[in-house]
Protein backbone atom coordinates (compact mmCIF):
# COMPACT_ATOMS: atom_id res chain seq x y z
CA UNK A 1 0.00 0.00 0.00
CA UNK A 2 1.38 3.37 -1.02
CA UNK A 3 0.27 6.61 0.62
CA UNK A 4 -0.27 8.67 -2.54
CA UNK A 5 -2.28 11.77 -1.67
CA UNK A 6 -1.64 13.32 -5.09
CA UNK A 7 -3.46 10.42 -6.72
CA UNK A 8 -6.30 10.74 -4.20
CA UNK A 9 -6.81 14.38 -5.14
CA UNK A 10 -6.30 13.93 -8.87
CA UNK A 11 -8.89 11.23 -9.53
CA UNK A 12 -12.63 10.93 -9.08
CA UNK A 13 -14.04 7.76 -7.53
CA UNK A 14 -17.25 5.79 -7.40
CA UNK A 15 -16.92 5.64 -3.63
CA UNK A 16 -14.92 7.41 -0.94
CA UNK A 17 -14.99 5.67 2.44
CA UNK A 18 -14.45 7.65 5.63
CA UNK A 19 -12.81 5.63 8.40
CA UNK A 20 -10.26 2.82 8.27
CA UNK A 21 -11.54 0.57 11.04
CA UNK A 22 -12.96 -2.88 10.38
CA UNK A 23 -16.20 -1.50 8.89
CA UNK A 24 -14.48 0.90 6.52
CA UNK A 25 -11.96 -1.78 5.53
CA UNK A 26 -14.74 -4.25 4.74
CA UNK A 27 -16.71 -1.68 2.73
CA UNK A 28 -13.60 -0.80 0.70
CA UNK A 29 -12.93 -4.51 -0.01
CA UNK A 30 -16.57 -5.27 -0.83
CA UNK A 31 -16.88 -2.34 -3.22
CA UNK A 32 -13.53 -2.99 -4.90
CA UNK A 33 -14.38 -6.66 -5.35
CA UNK A 34 -17.57 -5.63 -7.16
CA UNK A 35 -15.63 -3.47 -9.60
CA UNK A 36 -16.07 0.01 -8.10
CA UNK A 37 -13.29 2.57 -7.91
CA UNK A 38 -12.71 3.26 -4.22
CA UNK A 39 -10.78 5.71 -2.05
CA UNK A 40 -10.52 5.33 1.73
CA UNK A 41 -9.15 7.78 4.28
CA UNK A 42 -8.53 7.39 8.01
CA UNK A 43 -7.75 10.31 10.31
CA UNK A 44 -5.27 8.32 12.43
CA UNK A 45 -3.96 4.84 11.69
CA UNK A 46 -5.92 1.96 10.23
CA UNK A 47 -7.74 -0.07 12.85
CA UNK A 48 -6.35 2.06 15.67
CA UNK A 49 -9.55 3.15 17.39
CA UNK A 50 -12.59 1.08 18.38
CA UNK A 51 -11.54 -1.81 16.13
CA UNK A 52 -8.47 -2.26 18.33
CA UNK A 53 -10.65 -2.74 21.41
CA UNK A 54 -11.51 -6.39 21.12
CA UNK A 55 -11.74 -9.60 23.10
CA UNK A 56 -10.55 -11.19 19.83
CA UNK A 57 -13.73 -13.28 19.80
CA UNK A 58 -15.77 -13.96 16.67
CA UNK A 59 -19.23 -14.58 18.14
CA UNK A 60 -21.72 -16.99 16.66
CA UNK A 61 -24.45 -15.24 18.63
CA UNK A 62 -25.48 -17.89 21.19
CA UNK A 63 -26.49 -15.15 23.61
CA UNK A 64 -29.08 -13.84 21.13
CA UNK A 65 -31.31 -16.73 22.16
CA UNK A 66 -32.22 -14.51 25.13
CA UNK A 67 -33.90 -12.19 22.65
CA UNK A 68 -35.21 -14.94 20.36
CA UNK A 69 -33.29 -13.09 17.65
CA UNK A 70 -32.76 -16.04 15.34
CA UNK A 71 -32.09 -13.83 12.33
CA UNK A 72 -29.17 -12.17 14.07
CA UNK A 73 -27.90 -15.58 15.20
CA UNK A 74 -27.91 -16.84 11.62
CA UNK A 75 -26.03 -13.75 10.45
CA UNK A 76 -23.39 -14.17 13.16
CA UNK A 77 -22.97 -17.90 12.51
CA UNK A 78 -22.63 -17.27 8.78
CA UNK A 79 -20.03 -14.55 9.34
CA UNK A 80 -18.04 -16.71 11.75
CA UNK A 81 -17.86 -19.35 9.02
CA UNK A 82 -17.02 -16.76 6.37
CA UNK A 83 -14.14 -15.30 8.37
CA UNK A 84 -12.65 -18.73 9.05
CA UNK A 85 -12.90 -19.42 5.31
CA UNK A 86 -11.43 -16.17 3.97
CA UNK A 87 -8.87 -15.56 6.75
CA UNK A 88 -7.97 -19.10 7.89
CA UNK A 89 -4.62 -18.02 9.36
CA UNK A 90 -6.20 -15.44 11.65
CA UNK A 91 -9.54 -16.95 12.79
CA UNK A 92 -9.68 -20.27 14.63
CA UNK A 93 -12.23 -22.27 16.68
CA UNK A 94 -12.35 -21.51 20.40
CA UNK A 95 -13.99 -23.80 23.00
CA UNK A 96 -16.00 -21.93 25.63
CA UNK A 97 -17.02 -23.24 29.04
CA UNK A 98 -19.82 -21.77 31.17
CA UNK A 99 -20.14 -23.19 34.72
CA UNK A 100 -23.73 -24.11 35.63
CA UNK A 101 -25.33 -23.48 38.99
CA UNK A 102 -28.58 -24.77 40.41
CA UNK A 103 -31.48 -25.71 38.18
CA UNK A 104 -32.79 -22.32 37.07
CA UNK A 105 -31.66 -19.99 34.30
CA UNK A 106 -27.99 -20.78 35.06
CA UNK A 107 -28.53 -24.53 35.34
CA UNK A 108 -27.49 -27.41 33.10
CA UNK A 109 -31.05 -28.12 31.97
CA UNK A 110 -31.70 -24.65 30.51
CA UNK A 111 -28.24 -24.35 28.95
CA UNK A 112 -28.51 -27.85 27.47
CA UNK A 113 -31.66 -26.78 25.65
CA UNK A 114 -29.92 -23.58 24.51
CA UNK A 115 -26.98 -25.56 23.12
CA UNK A 116 -29.31 -27.91 21.25
CA UNK A 117 -31.18 -24.99 19.66
CA UNK A 118 -27.87 -23.35 18.77
CA UNK A 119 -26.66 -26.53 17.06
CA UNK A 120 -29.91 -26.79 15.09
CA UNK A 121 -29.78 -23.16 13.97
CA UNK A 122 -26.15 -23.60 12.92
CA UNK A 123 -26.53 -27.05 11.36
CA UNK A 124 -24.73 -25.96 8.17
CA UNK A 125 -21.85 -24.21 9.96
CA UNK A 126 -19.18 -26.70 8.82
CA UNK A 127 -20.29 -27.11 5.22
CA UNK A 128 -17.32 -26.99 2.81
CA UNK A 129 -15.05 -25.80 5.62
CA UNK A 130 -11.49 -26.80 6.44
CA UNK A 131 -11.68 -29.61 9.06
CA UNK A 132 -9.48 -27.53 11.39
CA UNK A 133 -12.26 -24.92 11.41
CA UNK A 134 -15.12 -27.26 12.31
CA UNK A 135 -17.35 -26.09 15.14
CA UNK A 136 -18.34 -29.07 17.29
CA UNK A 137 -21.75 -29.56 18.86
CA UNK A 138 -22.30 -28.14 22.31
CA UNK A 139 -22.46 -30.43 25.34
CA UNK A 140 -22.84 -30.37 29.11
CA UNK A 141 -20.21 -31.81 31.42
CA UNK A 142 -20.21 -33.00 35.01
CA UNK A 143 -19.32 -31.04 38.10
CA UNK A 144 -16.16 -33.11 38.49
CA UNK A 145 -14.97 -32.46 34.93
CA UNK A 146 -15.70 -28.75 35.31
CA UNK A 147 -13.59 -28.59 38.46
CA UNK A 148 -10.74 -30.43 36.72
CA UNK A 149 -10.79 -27.95 33.84
CA UNK A 150 -11.23 -24.90 36.09
CA UNK A 151 -9.58 -25.51 39.45
CA UNK A 152 -10.76 -23.02 42.03
CA UNK A 153 -14.07 -22.23 40.34
CA UNK A 154 -16.72 -21.35 42.98
CA UNK A 155 -18.25 -24.68 43.96
CA UNK A 156 -21.34 -23.69 45.95
CA UNK A 157 -24.32 -24.83 43.88
CA UNK A 158 -22.05 -25.92 40.99
CA UNK A 159 -23.71 -28.64 38.89
CA UNK A 160 -21.34 -28.85 35.94
CA UNK A 161 -20.78 -26.73 32.84
CA UNK A 162 -22.00 -26.05 29.33
CA UNK A 163 -19.40 -26.26 26.57
CA UNK A 164 -19.82 -24.71 23.12
CA UNK A 165 -17.53 -23.40 20.38
CA UNK A 166 -17.00 -19.96 18.95
CA UNK A 167 -13.92 -18.55 17.21
CA UNK A 168 -11.00 -16.32 18.10
CA UNK A 169 -8.86 -13.89 16.10
CA UNK A 170 -5.15 -14.40 16.61
CA UNK A 171 -4.44 -10.80 15.59
CA UNK A 172 -7.45 -8.54 15.00
CA UNK A 173 -5.28 -5.63 13.85
CA UNK A 174 -3.86 -7.73 11.04
CA UNK A 175 -7.36 -8.87 10.08
CA UNK A 176 -8.37 -5.24 9.52
CA UNK A 177 -5.16 -4.60 7.58
CA UNK A 178 -5.72 -7.72 5.48
CA UNK A 179 -9.10 -6.41 4.31
CA UNK A 180 -7.44 -3.11 3.41
CA UNK A 181 -4.58 -4.79 1.58
CA UNK A 182 -7.06 -6.87 -0.39
CA UNK A 183 -9.01 -3.74 -1.30
CA UNK A 184 -5.80 -2.02 -2.39
CA UNK A 185 -4.80 -5.02 -4.51
CA UNK A 186 -8.24 -4.84 -6.15
CA UNK A 187 -7.62 -1.18 -7.07
CA UNK A 188 -8.64 0.88 -4.02
CA UNK A 189 -6.52 3.87 -3.02
CA UNK A 190 -6.15 4.14 0.76
CA UNK A 191 -4.42 6.60 3.07
CA UNK A 192 -4.02 6.91 6.82
CA UNK A 193 -3.55 10.18 8.70
CA UNK A 194 -6.00 12.05 6.46
CA UNK A 195 -8.77 13.85 8.35
CA UNK A 196 -12.08 14.90 6.84
CA UNK A 197 -12.59 18.64 7.31
CA UNK A 198 -15.71 19.12 5.21
CA UNK A 199 -17.91 17.83 2.42
CA UNK A 200 -18.02 18.83 -1.24
CA UNK A 201 -21.61 19.61 -2.15
CA UNK A 202 -23.24 20.59 -5.43
CA UNK A 203 -26.50 22.02 -4.25
CA UNK A 204 -27.88 19.35 -1.97
CA UNK A 205 -25.86 16.50 -3.49
CA UNK A 206 -22.70 15.35 -1.71
CA UNK A 207 -19.93 15.00 -4.29
CA UNK A 208 -16.88 14.23 -2.16
CA UNK A 209 -14.93 15.38 0.85
CA UNK A 210 -12.39 17.97 1.88
CA UNK A 211 -9.39 16.37 3.55
CA UNK A 212 -6.27 17.42 5.39
CA UNK A 213 -3.02 15.53 5.62
CA UNK A 214 -2.47 15.23 9.38
CA UNK A 215 1.28 14.82 8.85
CA UNK A 216 1.94 17.83 6.62
CA UNK A 217 -1.12 20.02 7.08
CA UNK A 218 -1.77 20.09 3.31
CA UNK A 219 -5.41 20.30 2.28
CA UNK A 220 -7.01 18.69 -0.77
CA UNK A 221 -10.35 17.46 -2.14
CA UNK A 222 -11.45 13.94 -3.02
CA UNK A 223 -14.35 13.67 -5.45
CA UNK A 224 -16.70 10.71 -5.55
CA UNK A 225 -20.09 9.63 -6.78
CA UNK A 226 -21.01 8.50 -3.25
CA UNK A 227 -19.46 9.02 0.18
CA UNK A 228 -19.79 6.21 2.75
CA UNK A 229 -19.29 7.36 6.34
CA UNK A 230 -17.96 4.59 8.59
CA UNK A 231 -16.37 6.86 11.19
CA UNK A 232 -17.83 5.00 14.19
CA UNK A 233 -17.75 7.14 17.37
CA UNK A 234 -16.93 10.18 15.23
CA UNK A 235 -20.13 9.86 13.18
CA UNK A 236 -21.82 12.76 14.95
CA UNK A 237 -18.83 15.03 14.35
CA UNK A 238 -18.45 14.06 10.69
CA UNK A 239 -22.12 14.65 9.94
CA UNK A 240 -21.94 18.05 11.62
CA UNK A 241 -19.67 19.14 8.74
CA UNK A 242 -22.56 18.91 6.27
CA UNK A 243 -24.21 22.01 4.86
CA UNK A 244 -27.91 21.37 5.41
CA UNK A 245 -30.43 22.07 2.63
CA UNK A 246 -32.27 25.35 3.05
CA UNK A 247 -35.34 25.08 5.27
CA UNK A 248 -34.37 21.48 6.04
CA UNK A 249 -34.29 20.79 9.79
CA UNK A 250 -31.35 18.93 11.30
CA UNK A 251 -32.28 15.26 10.99
CA UNK A 252 -28.89 13.59 11.26
CA UNK A 253 -28.96 10.51 13.48
CA UNK A 254 -27.21 11.14 16.77
CA UNK A 255 -25.22 8.17 18.02
CA UNK A 256 -25.01 7.99 21.85
CA UNK A 257 -21.91 6.16 23.05
CA UNK A 258 -20.72 3.70 25.67
CA UNK A 259 -17.14 3.22 26.85
CA UNK A 260 -15.94 -0.38 26.62
CA UNK A 261 -12.79 -1.82 28.20
CA UNK A 262 -10.95 -5.16 28.01
CA UNK A 263 -7.82 -6.23 29.90
CA UNK A 264 -4.84 -8.36 28.94
CA UNK A 265 -3.76 -10.35 32.01
CA UNK A 266 -0.13 -11.47 32.19
CA UNK A 267 -0.87 -15.03 33.30
CA UNK A 268 -3.14 -17.63 31.72
CA UNK A 269 -6.23 -17.97 33.92
CA UNK A 270 -7.50 -20.78 31.73
CA UNK A 271 -5.52 -23.00 29.39
CA UNK A 272 -7.62 -24.45 26.56
CA UNK A 273 -11.14 -23.20 27.20
CA UNK A 274 -12.44 -19.67 27.31
CA UNK A 275 -14.69 -19.15 30.33
CA UNK A 276 -17.95 -17.27 30.75
CA UNK A 277 -18.66 -16.48 34.37
CA UNK A 278 -21.54 -14.46 35.80
CA UNK A 279 -20.96 -11.01 37.22
CA UNK A 280 -21.55 -10.58 40.94
CA UNK A 281 -24.04 -7.76 40.40
CA UNK A 282 -27.53 -7.95 38.97
CA UNK A 283 -28.09 -6.86 35.40
CA UNK A 284 -31.35 -6.72 33.49
CA UNK A 285 -31.41 -6.50 29.70
CA UNK A 286 -34.61 -4.61 28.98
CA UNK A 287 -34.82 -6.07 25.45
CA UNK A 288 -34.38 -9.71 26.48
CA UNK A 289 -37.29 -12.12 26.51
CA UNK A 290 -35.40 -14.32 28.97
CA UNK A 291 -33.26 -12.61 31.61
CA UNK A 292 -30.52 -14.41 33.53
CA UNK A 293 -30.32 -11.58 36.06
CA UNK A 294 -26.60 -11.06 35.54
CA UNK A 295 -24.08 -10.47 32.77
CA UNK A 296 -21.26 -12.79 31.77
CA UNK A 297 -17.63 -11.82 32.11
CA UNK A 298 -15.55 -13.47 29.43
CA UNK A 299 -12.03 -14.81 29.99
CA UNK A 300 -10.13 -16.24 27.03
CA UNK A 301 -6.64 -17.73 26.63
CA UNK A 302 -4.60 -15.72 24.12
CA UNK A 303 -0.88 -15.87 23.28
CA UNK A 304 -0.02 -17.36 26.65
CA UNK A 305 -1.95 -14.62 28.45
CA UNK A 306 -5.63 -14.01 29.19
CA UNK A 307 -8.11 -11.58 27.70
CA UNK A 308 -10.76 -10.41 30.17
CA UNK A 309 -13.82 -8.26 29.56
CA UNK A 310 -15.91 -6.47 28.90
CA UNK A 311 -16.80 -3.58 31.21
CA UNK A 312 -19.08 -0.80 30.01
CA UNK A 313 -19.88 2.74 31.10
CA UNK A 314 -21.94 5.57 29.63
CA UNK A 315 -19.82 8.04 27.62
CA UNK A 316 -21.32 11.41 26.71
CA UNK A 317 -18.15 13.41 26.04
CA UNK A 318 -16.00 14.06 22.98
CA UNK A 319 -14.72 10.74 21.53
CA UNK A 320 -11.25 12.29 21.26
CA UNK A 321 -11.17 12.65 25.05
CA UNK A 322 -11.84 8.99 25.81
CA UNK A 323 -9.87 7.83 28.82
CA UNK A 324 -9.58 4.74 30.97
CA UNK A 325 -9.11 5.52 34.65
CA UNK A 326 -7.48 3.56 37.41
CA UNK A 327 -10.94 3.14 38.94
CA UNK A 328 -12.27 1.62 35.69
CA UNK A 329 -9.51 -0.97 35.83
CA UNK A 330 -9.98 -1.72 39.50
CA UNK A 331 -13.75 -2.10 39.13
CA UNK A 332 -13.34 -4.77 36.46
CA UNK A 333 -10.68 -6.58 38.51
CA UNK A 334 -13.02 -6.50 41.53
CA UNK A 335 -15.84 -7.99 39.44
CA UNK A 336 -13.60 -10.82 38.27
CA UNK A 337 -12.30 -11.51 41.76
CA UNK A 338 -15.82 -11.64 43.17
CA UNK A 339 -16.99 -13.96 40.41
CA UNK A 340 -13.90 -16.19 40.58
CA UNK A 341 -12.13 -15.47 43.90
CA UNK A 342 -9.28 -17.94 43.45
CA UNK A 343 -7.73 -15.96 40.55
CA UNK A 344 -6.85 -13.12 42.98
CA UNK A 345 -6.15 -10.53 40.30
CA UNK A 346 -4.51 -7.20 41.09
CA UNK A 347 -3.27 -4.33 38.97
CA UNK A 348 0.22 -5.83 38.71
CA UNK A 349 -1.40 -8.65 36.68
CA UNK A 350 -2.58 -6.24 33.98
CA UNK A 351 -0.20 -6.21 31.01
CA UNK A 352 -2.29 -4.10 28.64
CA UNK A 353 -5.63 -2.32 28.37
CA UNK A 354 -7.91 -1.92 25.38
CA UNK A 355 -10.62 0.74 25.32
CA UNK A 356 -13.10 1.94 22.74
CA UNK A 357 -16.52 3.47 22.16
CA UNK A 358 -19.63 1.60 21.08
CA UNK A 359 -23.13 2.83 20.18
CA UNK A 360 -25.80 2.50 22.85
CA UNK A 361 -29.56 2.88 22.85
CA UNK A 362 -30.15 3.92 26.44
CA UNK A 363 -29.22 3.50 30.08
CA UNK A 364 -30.36 0.72 32.42
CA UNK A 365 -31.89 1.25 35.85
CA UNK A 366 -28.46 0.67 37.41
CA UNK A 367 -26.80 3.34 35.24
CA UNK A 368 -25.08 0.94 32.85
CA UNK A 369 -25.37 1.56 29.10
CA UNK A 370 -27.85 -0.44 27.07
CA UNK A 371 -25.73 -1.35 24.03
CA UNK A 372 -27.12 -1.08 20.53
CA UNK A 373 -27.89 -4.54 19.15
CA UNK A 374 -28.37 -3.71 15.48
CA UNK A 375 -26.30 -1.77 12.99
CA UNK A 376 -27.70 1.40 11.43
CA UNK A 377 -27.55 2.06 7.70
CA UNK A 378 -28.73 5.57 6.86
CA UNK A 379 -29.05 6.82 3.27
CA UNK A 380 -29.08 10.61 3.57
CA UNK A 381 -31.01 10.93 0.31
CA UNK A 382 -34.05 10.55 2.58
CA UNK A 383 -33.25 13.97 4.01
CA UNK A 384 -32.49 15.49 0.59
CA UNK A 385 -28.74 14.92 0.83
CA UNK A 386 -28.11 12.32 -1.87
CA UNK A 387 -24.60 10.99 -2.33
CA UNK A 388 -23.98 10.19 1.34
CA UNK A 389 -24.55 6.95 3.26
CA UNK A 390 -23.68 6.48 6.94
CA UNK A 391 -23.28 3.16 8.68
CA UNK A 392 -22.86 2.55 12.41
CA UNK A 393 -21.74 -0.96 13.30
CA UNK A 394 -22.18 -2.74 16.61
CA UNK A 395 -20.10 -5.88 16.20
CA UNK A 396 -16.67 -6.74 14.77
CA UNK A 397 -17.88 -10.20 13.68
CA UNK A 398 -20.51 -8.98 11.24
CA UNK A 399 -18.58 -6.13 9.58
CA UNK A 400 -18.26 -7.99 6.28
CA UNK A 401 -21.99 -8.75 6.17
CA UNK A 402 -22.88 -5.11 6.89
CA UNK A 403 -20.42 -3.98 4.20
CA UNK A 404 -22.22 -6.22 1.72
CA UNK A 405 -25.52 -4.52 2.58
CA UNK A 406 -23.93 -1.07 2.35
CA UNK A 407 -22.59 -1.67 -1.14
CA UNK A 408 -25.97 -3.12 -2.18
CA UNK A 409 -27.53 0.18 -1.04
CA UNK A 410 -24.92 2.16 -2.98
CA UNK A 411 -25.91 0.44 -6.22
CA UNK A 412 -29.61 0.86 -5.47
CA UNK A 413 -29.08 4.57 -4.79
CA UNK A 414 -27.73 4.80 -8.34
CA UNK A 415 -30.81 3.02 -9.68
CA UNK A 416 -28.76 -0.11 -10.47
CA UNK A 417 -29.17 -3.76 -9.56
CA UNK A 418 -26.35 -4.77 -7.17
CA UNK A 419 -23.95 -7.37 -8.60
CA UNK A 420 -23.60 -10.53 -6.56
CA UNK A 421 -21.22 -10.35 -3.61
CA UNK A 422 -18.31 -12.81 -3.49
CA UNK A 423 -16.57 -11.49 -0.39
CA UNK A 424 -17.78 -14.33 1.87
CA UNK A 425 -15.91 -16.89 -0.23
CA UNK A 426 -12.95 -14.89 -1.56
CA UNK A 427 -9.78 -15.22 0.54
CA UNK A 428 -8.32 -11.94 1.74
CA UNK A 429 -4.62 -11.08 1.86
CA UNK A 430 -2.75 -14.02 3.38
CA UNK A 431 -5.82 -16.26 3.32
CA UNK A 432 -5.06 -18.43 0.28
CA UNK A 433 -4.85 -21.62 2.35
CA UNK A 434 -6.98 -24.69 1.69
CA UNK A 435 -6.23 -26.55 4.93
CA UNK A 436 -4.62 -24.49 7.65
CA UNK A 437 -3.06 -27.28 9.73
CA UNK A 438 -1.51 -28.91 6.64
CA UNK A 439 -0.21 -25.56 5.43
CA UNK A 440 1.23 -24.68 8.84
CA UNK A 441 3.11 -27.96 9.26
CA UNK A 442 4.38 -27.87 5.68
CA UNK A 443 5.75 -24.34 6.00
CA UNK A 444 7.32 -25.05 9.39
CA UNK A 445 9.20 -28.00 7.93
CA UNK A 446 10.49 -25.88 5.04
CA UNK A 447 12.32 -23.63 7.53
CA UNK A 448 13.32 -20.94 4.97
CA UNK A 449 16.53 -19.15 5.92
CA UNK A 450 16.89 -21.77 8.64
CA UNK A 451 14.15 -20.12 10.72
CA UNK A 452 13.04 -21.99 13.83
CA UNK A 453 9.61 -23.57 14.22
CA UNK A 454 8.24 -20.98 16.65
CA UNK A 455 9.29 -18.09 14.41
CA UNK A 456 7.65 -19.80 11.42
CA UNK A 457 4.52 -20.52 13.43
CA UNK A 458 4.23 -16.85 14.43
CA UNK A 459 4.75 -15.69 10.83
CA UNK A 460 2.09 -18.05 9.48
CA UNK A 461 -0.44 -17.07 12.16
CA UNK A 462 0.09 -13.36 11.43
CA UNK A 463 0.60 -13.28 7.66
CA UNK A 464 -0.74 -16.62 6.41
CA UNK A 465 0.14 -17.45 2.82
CA UNK A 466 1.73 -13.98 2.48
CA UNK A 467 4.46 -14.59 5.10
CA UNK A 468 7.08 -14.79 2.35
CA UNK A 469 6.38 -11.12 1.58
CA UNK A 470 7.94 -10.40 4.97
CA UNK A 471 10.89 -12.72 4.45
CA UNK A 472 11.81 -10.84 1.27
CA UNK A 473 13.06 -8.08 3.59
CA UNK A 474 15.38 -10.36 5.57
CA UNK A 475 18.32 -9.76 3.24
CA UNK A 476 17.88 -6.00 3.49
CA UNK A 477 18.08 -6.00 7.26
CA UNK A 478 20.77 -8.66 7.76
CA UNK A 479 24.02 -7.25 9.10
CA UNK A 480 26.86 -8.20 11.38
CA UNK A 481 24.76 -7.62 14.50
CA UNK A 482 22.43 -10.56 13.86
CA UNK A 483 22.11 -13.61 11.68
CA UNK A 484 19.22 -14.01 9.23
CA UNK A 485 17.89 -16.81 11.45
CA UNK A 486 17.70 -14.66 14.59
CA UNK A 487 14.32 -13.50 15.91
CA UNK A 488 15.62 -9.93 15.85
CA UNK A 489 16.37 -10.18 12.14
CA UNK A 490 12.82 -11.36 11.47
CA UNK A 491 11.48 -8.52 13.62
CA UNK A 492 13.52 -6.03 11.58
CA UNK A 493 12.07 -7.54 8.39
CA UNK A 494 8.54 -7.22 9.79
CA UNK A 495 9.14 -3.57 10.67
CA UNK A 496 10.51 -2.78 7.24
CA UNK A 497 7.62 -4.65 5.62
CA UNK A 498 5.17 -2.61 7.72
CA UNK A 499 6.77 0.66 6.61
CA UNK A 500 7.31 -0.10 2.91
CA UNK A 501 4.27 -2.28 2.21
CA UNK A 502 1.68 -1.26 4.80
CA UNK A 503 1.95 2.50 5.21
CA UNK A 504 3.20 2.61 8.83
CA UNK A 505 4.02 6.23 9.65
CA UNK A 506 4.87 6.13 13.37
CA UNK A 507 6.60 3.68 15.66
CA UNK A 508 3.25 3.04 17.32
CA UNK A 509 1.79 1.95 13.98
CA UNK A 510 4.37 -0.84 13.81
CA UNK A 511 4.44 -1.81 17.49
CA UNK A 512 0.67 -1.98 18.00
CA UNK A 513 -0.78 -2.86 14.58
CA UNK A 514 1.63 -3.99 11.83
CA UNK A 515 3.24 -6.57 14.13
CA UNK A 516 2.11 -8.41 17.25
CA UNK A 517 5.04 -6.92 19.17
CA UNK A 518 3.21 -4.61 21.58
CA UNK A 519 -0.46 -5.57 21.47
CA UNK A 520 -0.20 -7.78 24.57
CA UNK A 521 2.15 -5.67 26.69
CA UNK A 522 5.60 -4.06 26.73
CA UNK A 523 8.02 -6.13 24.61
CA UNK A 524 11.19 -4.76 26.22
CA UNK A 525 13.34 -1.72 25.48
CA UNK A 526 15.71 -3.57 23.15
CA UNK A 527 12.94 -4.66 20.78
CA UNK A 528 11.39 -1.17 20.73
CA UNK A 529 14.74 0.46 19.98
CA UNK A 530 15.44 -1.98 17.15
CA UNK A 531 12.04 -1.12 15.64
CA UNK A 532 12.73 2.61 15.94
CA UNK A 533 16.20 2.30 14.38
CA UNK A 534 14.89 0.32 11.40
CA UNK A 535 12.02 2.76 10.84
CA UNK A 536 14.32 5.73 11.27
CA UNK A 537 16.74 4.46 8.66
CA UNK A 538 13.94 3.84 6.16
CA UNK A 539 12.05 7.10 6.75
CA UNK A 540 15.05 9.36 7.30
CA UNK A 541 14.32 10.17 10.92
CA UNK A 542 16.85 12.20 12.84
CA UNK A 543 18.26 10.91 16.11
CA UNK A 544 15.93 13.23 18.01
CA UNK A 545 12.94 11.95 16.02
CA UNK A 546 13.84 8.36 16.87
CA UNK A 547 14.00 9.22 20.55
CA UNK A 548 10.70 11.09 20.32
CA UNK A 549 8.98 8.07 18.75
CA UNK A 550 10.37 5.84 21.49
CA UNK A 551 9.13 8.25 24.14
CA UNK A 552 5.65 8.25 22.62
CA UNK A 553 5.36 4.48 22.59
CA UNK A 554 6.80 4.08 26.08
CA UNK A 555 4.35 6.73 27.25
CA UNK A 556 1.51 4.51 26.06
CA UNK A 557 2.89 1.56 27.98
CA UNK A 558 3.79 3.48 31.12
CA UNK A 559 0.89 5.88 31.66
CA UNK A 560 -2.25 4.30 33.02
CA UNK A 561 -5.43 5.62 31.47
CA UNK A 562 -3.49 7.21 28.61
CA UNK A 563 -5.63 6.39 25.61
CA UNK A 564 -3.96 7.73 22.48
CA UNK A 565 -5.17 7.44 18.93
CA UNK A 566 -4.46 3.72 19.34
CA UNK A 567 -7.32 3.52 21.86
CA UNK A 568 -5.21 1.02 23.80
CA UNK A 569 -2.68 1.29 26.59
CA UNK A 570 -0.39 -0.74 28.72
CA UNK A 571 0.11 -0.13 32.41
CA UNK A 572 3.29 -0.33 34.39
CA UNK A 573 2.36 2.61 36.63
CA UNK A 574 -1.01 4.26 37.04
CA UNK A 575 -1.10 8.03 37.18
CA UNK A 576 -4.65 8.88 36.22
CA UNK A 577 -6.38 9.69 32.95
CA UNK A 578 -4.71 11.46 30.04
CA UNK A 579 -6.85 12.51 27.11
CA UNK A 580 -6.43 12.17 23.37
CA UNK A 581 -6.11 15.94 23.19
CA UNK A 582 -2.48 15.57 24.14
CA UNK A 583 -1.88 13.99 20.72
CA UNK A 584 0.63 11.49 22.02
CA UNK A 585 0.92 9.82 18.64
Amino acid sequence: MKRNLVELARNSYDLVVLGGGIYGACVAWEASLRGLSVALVEKADFGGATSANSLKTIHGGLRYLQHADLKRMRESIHERTSLMRIAPHLVHPLPVLIPTYGHGMKGKEVLSVALTINDLISCDRNRQLDPQKHISNGRVISKQECQQLLPGIPHQGLTGAAVFYDAQVYNSERLTLSFLRSAEQAGAVVANYVEVTGFLQAGNRVTGIQGQDVLSGNQFDIRAKTVVNTSGPWTNRVLSLLKQPQQQPQQQPRVPLAKAMNLVIRRPLCQTYAVGISTPYSYRDSDAIVNKGSRLLFIAPWRGKSLVGTSYAVWDQDPDNLNITQQDIQDLLDDINQAWPSVKLNQADVAFIHGGLLPRTGITETGLPQLAKHYQLFDHAKEELPGLISVVGVKYTTARDVAEKVVDQVFRSWGQKPPNSLSSVTPIYGGHIEQFEVFLQTEILKQPYGLGQEVMRRLVYNYGSAYQDVLLYLERVSDHSCKPTDDLAVLKAEVLHGVVEEMAQTLGDVVFRRTELGSAGHPGNEALRICAEVMGAELGWSRSQIELELDKVNHIFNMGGALTQDKSIGIETLNGPVSLAQKIL
